[in-house]
């Protein structure tokens, strides 16, 4: 990384330089064939832009470069909230501009989540329909764990599953951790049930997704007409109600051009969490619709169960904060490899 990292620092000063323009200007730190390769490199990351061809190829700084470049979370939040520099606000540019224009995965990458994806249907092929649902049921168990515990929510994994399967209360809990337990479970039954529901996303559809997890909940139904403040960061959401709602539409409308299922589950991921769109719900309608994706297009929904809920939330801040996805795709990555490996 260190040699990507000289030639990129070297384009960010000179763009629209020459593969030899860059070995000459690193004076021999490394060899023109490495150049060449790193360069090979950064485009398939998308970290760079090439124009031309052949002797004429000339290398600039790609828009996407904030998006993927590897940060050092530990470093990172080393500062403190105010000593971070971050956007400030909710960036316009970045769906129409930067997401709209750029693969959000390298070939490596894809290569191997396609072939964790070949698996997972291998393994279900050999499964009963009865086997089939018991193993949705325990991720579904595990889901609705996870993504309540990340919001907050202390019932352990057992007390789930016995209130999950058999209705018992873990003593000691509030009524809402429940009822925020139960609503997951009764919007992923909703989506095993539907599983065409949105296949195509609309934002008429992501509502109906939050009033379920929400219900009983004393939260609002409709998309936000107040400022909303987020825990642990100084990014300020969009306030407006139609810039939020245009917001969602221009989110369901990329999710809806791109062909590859994992880029439209990861954008959903990223994107409604990012908007925040409702008072409340906003990370778990984000969990649940890119499960609802995955689902419906026949790939192995994702628990999340084994990530540190403090890690999601600093990949999710990070994204917030430099709209940076790199540590969120990991997660993503990840766990996706999980599923297939331990339900399936």
């Amino acid at each position: 990384m260190e040699k990507e990292y000289a030639i990129i620092a070297f384009i960010k000063t000179h763009p629209d330089c020459s593969s030899k323009e860059i070995f000459d200007g690193l004076n021999g730190l490394i060899s023109y064939a490495t150049v060449k390769r790193r360069i090979i490199s950064l485009l398939d990351k998308q970290y760079i832009l090439q124009s031309g061809n052949g002797k004429n190829s000339r290398y600039s700084i790609s828009p996407a470069y904030n998006l993927f470049y590897p940060i050092d979370i530990e470093s990172y939040y080393r500062k403190e909230i105010d000593e971070r520099n971050i956007l400030p606000g909710y960036n316009f540019s970045l769906i129409p501009e930067v997401l709209s224009k750029v693969s959000l995965f390298t070939e490596e990458e894809l290569k191997q989540l396609n072939e964790l994806q070949s698996l997972f249907l291998q393994n279900i092929s050999q499964l009963t329909p009865n086997e089939y649902r018991k193993e949705m049921e325990r991720l579904g168990i595990d889901l609705s764990w996870k993504s309540s515990q990340i919001e907050g929510n202390t019932y352990s994994l057992l007390e789930t599953e016995r209130l999950l399967k058999e209705k018992e209360t873990a003593a000691g809990k509030t009524k809402e951790e429940a009822i925020m337990l139960l609503n997951h479970k009764d919007a992923l039954d909703f989506i095993v049930q539907n599983p065409d529901y949105l296949e195509h996303l609309t934002v008429a559809r992501i509502e109906d997704i939050h009033s379920i997890l929400i219900k009983e909940l004393g939260v609002d139904r409709n998309i936000r007409n107040r400022r909303v403040g987020i825990t642990g960061t100084n990014y300020r959401p969009i306030e407006n109600e139609f810039q939020i709602r245009e917001a969602l539409t221009q989110t369901c409308d990329l999710v809806n051009s791109r062909s590859n299922i994992f880029e439209k589950s990861l954008l959903v991921l990223v994107l409604l969490s990012y908007i925040q769109a409702f008072n409340d719900g906003n990370k778990r309608v984000a969990r649940i619709v890119s499960n609802a994706i995955l689902i419906a297009n026949h790939y192995c929904p994702i628990s999340f169960r084994t990530v540190d809920s403090v890690d999601y939330k600093k990949a999710m801040l990070l994204f917030y904060e430099q709209n940076n996805i790199s540590a969120f795709k990991q997660i993503f990555i990840q766990q996706f490899r999980f599923a297939v490996e331990t339900y399936f």
